[in-house]
């Protein structure tokens, strides 16, 4: 049972061949087993988890099958930096307010009246800053195929969580990278959809961040996006809205696609060659499934002034937290904090008006110079636990600058806005995963689904399991 899909646990606790009580249980019994080593799930309420489970074993029992939520029963846990009625909110820090939070956000919501069963909160760095997921609070997380390693972040307490058999799927969010990242790092599928696709009560970093899941499959990525994507009608901005349910996409066929391959990234940052060869055969995968690959750079945006405009915006990270004592934030984080009060109006508007312009000359070249980008997910492998510290003792933004290598291919689709797929189609030498990043233009959430779910047929990877 641990390393089956969502979708397929859902269809067996609605055809009352196992009960949500038996799926929940079995799920904490690995955790049990696992989080020790892994230290992926830092907060656990076993009896709620029960009582909804419970809950859903009763719904399912005096309902008709159409009556029953998609996902009724179904183990799912929180990454910690989103809300959940009754549960505290750390963000991975200990600077932040310990009381539990009042009401859950739009996505949990959803998530529960979809039936998921909330079973605890995943582990993040601190307000999700970095791309590796270690705290001064929780200590680091450890990947499950080597734990030497990180399951990379933010999201990395979900990741790490999914591929290790805890949870059928995870929650996940990403600013940056934060789903993919996690995705390459722990073998899974890691869709960032398009901006606004999945609202929340509030913009986060002017929907450059955005709400999503991991697993194992594309289905199961499309049927809980189906659930976290219905437009709300109080957001500020809402994405165009799909008649269709995004399920439905996968086994739809892409048609003929002209892919552009580049292995380069937009800050000129030297890949490793394991990501490279991942790349690369790719884009030989593709040409045999009959799309037309060409292997050039896109016009990539001006890497020095992207980058300081983004960093503006990203000092803002925390803002909007309840903080209840500065001091006791980690020093990247409170230089973040530091930065963005010198940061006058008038700056964070210009920044905000640069990335918009960089973005508009990007996204043109989708649709007329190629339909997807193919390119490795991360510049490097899942790098050491502690690397991503090494220099903070002098510098306190060093963690900031090491984690780049990890999201260099990732985040300029956060500020484009555009949807961002890392599918787990490579393993190194040494059995780590490798993921690779399909990107398509605006809105184009299904194009993505369709082509990963082409890619999954072609060349499947459910049958792989860390060593655990």
């Amino acid at each position: 049972m641990p390393f089956h899909t969502a979708l397929d646990l859902a269809a067996a606790i609605r055809r009352k061949e196992v009960s949500p009580v038996e799926v929940l249980d079995e799920y904490l019994a690995e955790v049990d087993r696992l989080n020790p080593t892994l230290n992926a799930i830092v907060l656990r309420d076993d009896d709620r988890a029960r009582a909804e489970a419970q809950a859903a074993a009763d719904l399912i029992a005096s309902r008709h099958d159409g009556e029953i939520p998609p996902f009724c029963g179904v183990p799912i846990p929180i990454k910690d930096l989103d809300d959940v009625e009754g549960w505290p909110t750390s963000y991975g820090s200990r600077g932040t307010d310990p009381e539990p939070v009042e009401q859950d956000g739009l996505e949990v919501e959803r998530l529960e009246d979809a039936g998921f069963v909330l079973m605890g909160k995943t582990a993040t760095p601190e307000f999700g800053a970095i791309s590796c997921t270690e705290s001064e609070r929780f200590g680091p997380t450890r990947n499950p195929w080597n734990t030497d390693h990180t399951p990379g972040g933010s999201s990395g307490g979900a990741g790490a969580a999914v591929a290790a058999g805890m949870a059928p799927v995870a929650q996940a969010s990403d600013g940056g990278g934060s789903i993919r990242i996690p995705a390459s790092c722990n073998g899974l599928v890691g869709l960032k959809p398009s901006r606004n696709r999945i609202p929340g009560w509030v913009e986060s970093l002017h929907g450059a961040s955005t709400n999503g899941v991991l697993t194992r499959t594309v289905a199961d990525t499309a049927a809980v996006l189906d659930v976290l994507a219905e437009p709300d009608p109080g957001s500020w901005n809402i994405a165009p809205p799909e008649d269709v349910p995004f399920l439905d996409a996968v086994g739809e066929e892409p048609g003929r696609l002209r892919i552009r391959l580049c292995t380069d990234n937009a800050l000129g940052l030297e890949p490793d060659p394991a990501v490279v060869a991942a790349a690369e055969s790719a884009g030989r995968l593709l040409e045999s499934l009959g799309h037309h690959v060409e292997e050039a750079p896109p016009h990539w945006p001006d890497a020095a002034a992207f980058l300081t405009s983004f960093l503006v915006v990203w000092s803002t990270i925390s803002a909007g937290t309840p903080i209840v004592d500065e001091m006791l934030l980690e020093p990247h984080v409170r230089a973040d904090r530091v930065a963005a009060r010198t940061y006058d109006a008038i700056t964070y508007v210009e920044s905000l008006q640069q990335l918009q312009s960089a973005s508009r000359q990007f996204t043109e070249q989708f649709g007329r110079d190629f339909d997807v980008l193919v390119g490795p997910t991360m510049a490097v492998l899942p790098p050491r636990v502690g690397a991503i510290w090494l220099g903070a003792d002098d510098e306190p933004s060093a963690p900031i600058a090491n984690a780049t290598p990890m999201a260099c291919y990732t985040a300029v689709f956060n500020v484009t806005g555009q949807p961002a797929l890392s599918l787990p189609l490579h393993v190194d030498d040494s059995g780590l995963p490798v993921g690779v990043q399909f990107a398509a233009g605006p809105w184009q959430d299904r194009l993505l689904i369709q082509l990963g779910a082409q890619l999954e047929a072609a060349a499947p990877w459910t049958d792989r399991r860390p060593p655990l």
